[in-house]
């Protein structure tokens, strides 16, 4: 966290639970350690959990741009450059000289954010008034959003967890408001320790996640823990725990959008393609209805499969699907291609003079994608869990039931499998088909550390030169690997924060 942060921290902290009327005062006073308006009440501890816009948001570009989902192709890069910025390109070519030096690099310092946010709530609530129960509640949600934000982070900037990388750098450990706690990044192990702590924890929650006959999934419930700590199990292999978790929070919420009947197409937008030439013509791109509203968040919390509100977000507006993630979907049947597929996407993103066909992936506007624990997700880790345990015809029943809600019916919709190993192929195809982009990163990370082989997954892309201004694109493609056994899977961290920490924070090794 750097220096720059800290006092901007407590400012909007403190605003949040005191409202903003209250700030006006803070702000004109000199930024000190001591300088915070007091918190009295647990209610102004809620009002902070309760301010959903400053946790929902993943802008992790490294996740987004890095896998076998995103579709850079040289191609197309040199048909229009406009749609395309440099730091994509960088994380799509799995670059380590120059991505230190970026310094809109959000991720880490909006996760950090999250962390000092349930530090304070975890310092305050005891000394608060209000019920047992709401403290209880309270801390439970506070050491949830511990755990997924160091989770998270750790599943970004350090190497997947094993035996053998445990005592290789993680991420710095923050369990205090305290600006002279240490800024060292801990071993890996000791932060995988950290979020199983505050996991338990956070599973002492009894708040439900349907109240009053709605989903409240924007804050810490039975259900969304449990959602999480199947998700957590999963990435470290645990399949029992990941399959008792998973069944867990669908045997409390297993509410799933049908595709079928729920889904159609919203807005549309016209376009003029080749102005000017004999090839010109008019296009009408279709957008599914969760593509309707642009501005406020009423479409993402009203999403129903939710049992924890996150956004997936990124800045060049496109999440432009490989070649390979097109080919897994049943283009005549699958409503998943139908309605988040939108043909000629790359019109919407300027390319429309020479134009340019290819598509692109929307689910929520035209940059958010649902990043929380969700139905369809509790779905694919129980089948998984039991693909990976020896019960393939389980695990395509679990399959089958969401296929059932996002496919036309007909023979098509209802998987089958010959064997354990073709039970766990036909799940992890599945999951690139519901979750692309958003799990692709993790989930190849994990692969690639477990003891199964026939999942792993080495990446490799065409693409020009680039140095720190600009891609070469009179220069001769090159190939670009990301072996399996790569230490690139941990990401650069930003330099900002290695300056800022006065070099307590140590770079990764490549």
């Amino acid at each position: 966290m750097t220096i720059q942060f800290r006092h901007i921290f407590r400012t909007a902290f403190i605003c949040g639970a005191l409202g903003f009327a209250s700030c006006d005062k803070f702000l004109e006073e000199r930024p000190s350690k001591t300088s915070a308006l007091e918190v009295k009440t647990a209610d102004q501890l809620e009002a902070l959990l309760n301010a959903h816009a400053s946790f929902y948001s993943e802008s992790n570009r490294y996740a987004i741009y890095s896998t076998d989902d995103y579709g850079l192709k040289a191609e197309m890069y040199k048909a229009a450059r406009t749609p395309f910025n440099l730091t994509g390109i960088q994380c799509a070519l799995w670059d380590t000289r120059y991505l230190p030096d970026d310094t809109r690099d959000g991720f880490w310092t909006n996760e950090y954010k999250k962390i000092f946010t349930a530090n304070m709530v975890l310092s305050l609530v005891e000394s608060v008034s209000g019920t047992a129960e709401q403290k209880a509640s309270l801390t439970a949600d506070a050491h949830f959003i511990r755990a997924y934000s160091y989770f998270q982070l750790a599943n970004t900037y350090a190497l997947p967890y094993t035996d053998a990388s445990k005592n290789e750098p993680g991420v710095p450990i923050k369990l205090s408001t305290s600006f002279d706690e240490p800024m060292a990044r801990a071993p890996l192990e000791k932060v995988y320790q950290q979020i199983e702590s505050d996991l338990s924890e956070a599973l002492k929650t009894t708040v439900p996640l349907v109240q009053n006959g709605r989903a409240r999934h924007w804050r810490a419930s039975t259900t969304g823990v449990k959602g999480f700590a199947a998700r957590y199990y999963l990435t470290r292999g645990n399949y029992a725990e990941a399959l008792k978790y998973a069944q867990a929070a669908l045997d409390e919420y297993g509410t799933l959008v049908d595709y079928n009947t729920e889904m159609r197409y919203g807005r549309t937008q016209s376009l003029v393609v080749n102005p000017g030439t004999p090839e010109v013509k008019t296009v009408v791109l279709q957008y599914p209805y969760t593509h309707d509203n642009q501005i406020d968040q009423t479409d993402m919390l009203g999403w129903k499969e939710f049992l924890y509100f996150r956004m997936l977000s990124h800045d060049s507006w496109w999440y432009l699907p490989s070649e390979a993630l097109l080919s897994l979907y049943d283009k005549d049947h699958d409503l998943r291609y139908r309605y988040h597929m939108v043909e000629g996407y790359s019109y919407d993103r300027s390319m429309i003079n020479p134009g340019y066909d290819y598509p692109g992936y929307v689910f929520f506007f035209k940059d958010r994608m649902p990043s929380g624990p969700t139905v369809a997700e509790m779905l694919l880790t129980k089948a998984e869990a039991l693909a990976r345990s020896g019960k393939p015809a389980d695990a395509m029943a679990a399959l089958n039931q969401l296929r059932a809600k996002r496919m036309e019916p007909g023979s098509w919709v209802n998987l089958s499998a010959t064997s354990n190993d073709d039970a766990i192929a036909k799940v992890l195809q599945e999951r690139r088909r519901e979750m692309p982009f958003v799990h692709r990163w993790m989930d190849i990370r994990r692969f690639n550390s477990n003891d199964y082989p026939n999942d792993d997954v080495s990446l490799s892309r065409s693409f020009f030169p680039y140095n720190s201004a600009a891609v070469q694109t009179n220069e001769a493609e090159k190939t670009y690997t990301l072996p399996k056994d790569s230490r690139r899977f941990a990401t650069p961290i930003p330099q900002t924060e290695i300056i800022a920490s006065n070099g307590q924070i140590q770079q990764n090794k490549y």
